[in-house]
């Protein structure tokens, strides 16, 4: 309190002025017109007896007539130092502050308003963290500055805003300092009145601090507006005066040759083609500079040089050679698939490396990925392109019978544009991206050409250093590009092709990877997709494992995908019709949902059967369970095999059917049973096309049981080829074949010897519950299958020498 304000003490109740859109803060002065009668009554009052007045904001600033409960209840008590009449009306008043106070009663004397207050006083700072109220202090000191030059004030200098900068550097006391900062921003009505109303010095500083910080954000963002509205502005304005010039040059000149010839100039020079090739593209530009603008042959020139301008020619980007990185992105977007990644891993490492010795070479391998369709032969390339940091060019070979799809048209002809390769190369902007090559087994040929042939250059890391391309026509290094490609099946991939490429095979899922891969990935992308939330829908780990065996039969997820996608479906009417506001799905909730099961799957026998044994099969689908028919009956050595049966399976019955005969003594069989037996082998499901050599021991077994009369166990099954002398030759696809023989309830499967090595890639789950036999010859397989002690003491062996007794007993009766 100054002086002058000492000399009388203020009354307890005095005149109030209702401040409208402002706040009045008690260390400050200030200079405002007033216009409402009342108001100027109570400063008049004020002037004529102790000067002092208070000053309170309205909450509402349109309020011409404030009541009490218009107003806050905190305000500034002032002195009125000064009165001017302006205008007729409206009076000029300058007043100065006191001390802040919180309002007791509102009151009218003589129709003037009047109030009772007590005084607010200020926090002791002496009892205040001195460190960080200087640090606060300094930090809003330097917030304001910022303020004032987001706000553009000091692009237009001005004494008044230079003069109220000093003052707030110059400022030592904390509270004058916050209220000198609050009168001269443009704060909210409501939070000025929370800084005035805030009596503890470090919750108002760090409060003014936040409003200061919103106030500088907000200036930042609308004088970037700004400058964008003026900047396009300004550019609009030069486009149309530049445009305007060219229009006019080419009215005058009747053509544009010069500016495109200036153009590709240009481009020559920062593009990183080779020299020898640009001083041929150099002459190649003047012959286009003096070519006529309806000449035929200017378009045709124009577009080769553009294309050529747009090749990067040696550039490329960086590699990302992080081997954790590379290994999380590959876990994170597919399960299982551990050859490929395996295959990458090396691939960073070893380019890892090569740039610590300082090789620049990037010369990569070629992979081609074989496996059924739906297995993520395709998607996983777009991983691997974001392990290696690289741009990632897909193109489908699906179809391609033109070899101009690879290499390109002549120029010459109408039409002509380079192959797909280089405008794969063009699009990606860089030489080193990851090429993927859609399907490579599906490519054709015709009188136009042989496509697999042009590829032999594209695909050979010795030549594709120099691909030439019949449009561009200048060799292109390829080298440093990554090709990858897929196919179904390697029987169609042309063998020189074939050669050039490192095979990884990708094998079909499981049910059990089947299952992690719909649980990790499919189903949450598909709930995603449906706009459903984790809550909404949920999944029980059997019903999710019967949607894999029930509703889908793939080697691949895609149509598992589309049955998920179809629950979701379901799913999401349910609740968008309000029936329900989440889905459990249960095992037996699948029917009603999904409609009736669409495929099952062979289970074991219930008990050991006579000529009925268990085969193990692969098919792109998975793997499954095989049953083998044989039945004996009296004939003339005819051999009849039926099931749709492929001519390799059927030589396994043949040779399987030479190996029991060769041990008949063994089995106590008559060494002549074959000419006077007719044996059917039968294969069911005899409408589904069934091939190849693994079934035959499945098929000896069986010879044997329907000969001897021994059953077999009906928990074993049994995979492998059989040669003439019985040896047990090694098969493919174990994995599948071992999990479909867990799916049927088999404990016990034989497999052959050479397959040991396989064993590991079955999965845990199924080598914990299931006993593996490897064996080298088949006499070992009829030991463990056949069930000696369980023969019908009443079977009558047709193949043994006891049946031929008994045969000529009758005959001579």
């Amino acid at each position: 309190m100054s002086p002058a304000q000492k000399q009388h003490k203020p009354p307890t109740r005095v005149p109030y002025v209702g401040l409208r859109g402002m706040v009045f803060y008690p260390t400050t002065s200030i200079s405002f017109e007033v216009n409402r009668s009342a108001s100027i009554e109570a400063l008049q009052e004020a002037m004529d007896g102790s000067r002092y007045v208070l000053l309170v904001a309205q909450k509402d600033p349109e309020e011409e007539m404030p009541r009490a409960s218009d107003l806050y209840r905190v305000g500034s008590l002032a002195i009125v130092r000064q009165m001017a009449e302006i205008s007729y009306g409206t009076i000029k008043v300058l007043c100065e502050g006191v001390t802040r106070v919180k309002i007791k009663t509102f009151s009218r004397r003589k129709g003037i308003g009047m109030a009772t207050y007590e005084p607010l006083p200020d926090e002791d700072i002496s009892q205040v963290d001195s460190l960080l109220l200087e640090a606060l202090t300094r930090k809003i000191k330097a917030s304001y500055e910022e303020y004032m030059y987001a706000s553009g004030i000091f692009q237009h200098p001005n004494f008044i805003f230079q003069e109220i900068l000093r003052l707030v550097q110059e400022e030592e006391d904390a509270y004058r300092l916050a209220d000198m900062i609050c009168m001269n921003l443009d704060f909210k009505l409501q939070d000025q009145q929370a800084q005035l109303e805030e009596c503890q010095i470090i919750p108002r500083l760090e409060s003014l601090l936040t409003l200061m910080g919103h106030e500088i954000q907000i200036m930042n963002i609308t004088r970037g507006i700004s400058e964008k509205v003026q900047d396009s502005i300004e550019q609009n304005q030069k486009e149309y005066i530049l445009r305007e010039q060219m229009r006019s040059i080419q009215e005058e000149l009747g053509d544009n040759e010069e500016d495109d010839t200036h153009r590709l100039e240009v481009a020559l020079e920062k593009s990183l083609m080779p020299e020898e090739f640009k001083e041929k593209v150099a002459v190649e530009i003047k012959k286009l500079s003096r070519m006529p603008a309806n000449y035929p042959e200017t378009g045709v020139q124009l577009n080769w040089l553009e294309l050529l301008m747009e090749l990067p020619f040696g550039k490329v980007d960086s590699e990302i050679l992080d081997l954790g990185r590379a290994r999380k992105i590959l876990n994170r977007d597919h399960y299982g698939l551990d050859k490929v990644k395996e295959r990458i891993l090396e691939y960073i490492a070893v380019r890892a490396l090569q740039v610590k010795a300082g090789d620049t070479s990037i010369k990569g391998p070629i992979l081609c990925m074989v496996g059924p369709p739906g297995v993520g032969k395709t998607s996983i390339a777009k991983s691997i392109a974001e392990a290696l940091g690289r741009k990632y060019i897909r193109m489908s070979l699906g179809g391609i019978r033109d070899e101009a799809e690879i290499r390109g048209h002549r120029r010459t002809y109408i039409g002509a544009m380079p192959g797909r390769i280089l405008q794969g190369i063009r699009r990606a902007g860089t030489d080193n991206p990851l090429f993927l090559l859609d399907e490579v087994d599906k490519l054709g040929a015709d009188f136009r050409g042989d496509p697999s042939s042009a590829l032999l250059e594209v695909l050979d890391p010795e030549q594709n250093n120099s691909f030439r391309d019949h449009y561009v026509e200048f060799p292109y290094d390829l080298s440093k590009v990554l090709f990858i490609t897929t196919a179904n099946t390697i029987w169609d991939i042309p063998e020189p092709l074939l050669d050039r490429m490192e095979v990884i095979e990708v094998p079909g899922y499981t049910e059990e990877d089947k299952l992690q891969i719909a649980r990790r990935h499919l189903l949450p992308k598909q709930m995603a997709d449906h706009a459903l939330q984790a809550k909404q829908l949920k999944v029980s780990p059997t019903a999710l494992a019967r949607i894999i065996s029930w509703y889908t039969s793939e080697a691949g997820v895609r149509q598992l995908d589309r049955e998920l996608a179809r629950l979701c479906r379901r799913a999401a009417m349910q609740i968008a019709d309000g029936k329900t506001d989440k889905l459990n799905v249960k095992l037996s909730d699948l029917e009603a949902i999904l409609g009736k099961r669409k495929y099952d799957y062979e289970k074991a026998f219930q008990s050991d059967q006579v000529g009925q044994a268990t085969g193990l099969a692969w098919t792109y689908a998975g793997g499954d369970t095989l049953t083998i028919e044989v039945n004996v009956m009296p004939g003339q050595g005819k051999i009849e095999l039926t099931g749709s049966l492929g001519d390799v399976m059927k030589e396994s019955a043949h040779a399987a059917l030479t190996y029991i005969r060769s041990i008949a003594d063994d089995l106590k069989l008559d060494p002549n049973f074959s000419s006077r037996l007719d044996i059917h082998i039968h294969v069911p499901a005899g409408a589904v096309p069934k091939d190849g050599p693994s079934a035959g021991i499945t098929i000896a077994t069986a010879l044997a049981s329907a000969l001897t009369g021994y059953p077999i166990r009906h928990d074993l099954a049994m995979t492998g080829e059989i040669t003439l002398r019985g040896r047990v030759m090694p098969i493919g696809g174990l994995k599948e074949k071992a999990v479909a023989a867990k799916r049927a309830g088999i404990k016990e499967i034989i497999i052959p010897k050479e397959n040991e090595r396989d064993v590991e890639d079955i999965p845990e789950s199924v080598r914990k519950t299931m006993k593996i036999r490897p064996v080298s010859d088949a006499s070992e397989v009829l030991k463990l299958a056949l069930v000696k002690s369980g023969r019908d003491p009443h079977f009558k062996s047709l193949a043994s020498p006891q049946a031929d007794d008994q045969n000529s007993k009758s005959e001579d009766n």
